[in-house]
Order: structure tokens, then C-alpha cells, then sequence
């Protein structure tokens, strides 16, 4: 009889050290949580994305976008060349978080198809550009050229349902 008070004695000893240890590991767990910032980023971009109607990383490519066009406004060669590379650059970013795998936008644009993206031959074309003002410093480009291309690139973003 001594011997089942010792070991019930023994095992509630355990279930309240227990108790206390995982206490302590759940109040460490909620303070580290609400120290960072990931909580609040989860709740923010969760909250974001439910009254706006749309997904928390569009509006960020939304914003990219108008400061792209704003470029144009400069009416400056060098400002429409940086246009037409950054918005080279948001395609690529954009089909890389769509999923296709490459290190570049040429081989990203190589797994698509016309049914995926319509304007894929326009788009080949304005990345062809794109790779001329970054390959060859003496090309020129004329501001309604650089339009033109920022046109087929807003429109494939449209296609893609990223504007």
C-alpha cells in the first residue's frame, strides 16, 4: 500500500512538472511569436487580401507597375530603357512565383504555350528589346517605341491576371 501512495505521489509529481514545462514551452512559443513580425504579417496579408478582394502580392505589382509607366512621363531615353528592363524584370518575377522554373525570362517564356499567354509572340519580341538595351549600349529607342513595348507587357500582365 506504502508502495501505490509513493508511486501516485511520483506520477503527480510528473504530470505537474509536466504541466509546468509545457506551459512554459507555449508562453515561450506566443512571446517569440508576438516579438517578430510574422504574426503580424500572416494577420495583416490574410486581412489584406479578404476586404480588398485581391491577393496581398498583386497590389504590391500593381504599385510596381505605376512606378514603370511613371517613367514614361519623363520623356527621357535612359528613364523609357529602365521602364522597358524593370518590366521585363516583373514578368519574370511574376512567372517565377506562377511556378515555371528557369533562370531567366527566355526560359520561362519557352515553357509557355499561346493558350497560356496569347500575345506570346509580342512578348518574345518586347523581351528581345529588352535584351538589346541591356546587351548593346549604342541602341536607341524612341519614346513611343518604348510605349509600344510597355503596352504588350501591360497587356501580357493582364493576360496573366497580375494587373
Amino acid at each position: 500500500m506504502a508502495d501505490l501512495n509513493n508511486l501516485t505521489s511520483i506520477f503527480f509529481f510528473l504530470k505537474i512538472l509536466s504541466l509546468i514545462i509545457s506551459l512554459s514551452f507555449l508562453f515561450g512559443i506566443l512571446y517569440l511569436l508576438l516579438k517578430t513580425d510574422w504574426l503580424k504579417r500572416r494577420l495583416l496579408k490574410d486581412l489584406v487580401e479578404f476586404f480588398s478582394f485581391k491577393p496581398y502580392e498583386m497590389r504590391k505589382v500593381s504599385q510596381t507597375w505605376e512606378k514603370i509607366i511613371k517613367r514614361l512621363e519623363k520623356v527621357s531615353e535612359s528613364e523609357s530603357k529602365l521602364a522597358i528592363i524593370e518590366a521585363d524584370d516583373l514578368l519574370n518575377k511574376i512567372l517565377k512565383r506562377m511556378g515555371y522554373s528557369g533562370e531567366t525570362l527566355g526560359e520561362k517564356l519557352k515553357q509557355l504555350s499561346e493558350v497560356i499567354l496569347p500575345n506570346l509572340d509580342e512578348i518574345w519580341e518586347a523581351h528581345k528589346i529588352r535584351s538589346n538595351i541591356v546587351h548593346d549600349p549604342t541602341y536607341r529607342l524612341s519614346l513611343g517605341e518604348a510605349r509600344t513595348v510597355l503596352k504588350i507587357y501591360e497587356k501580357t500582365l493582364l493576360n496573366l491576371e497580375a494587373l
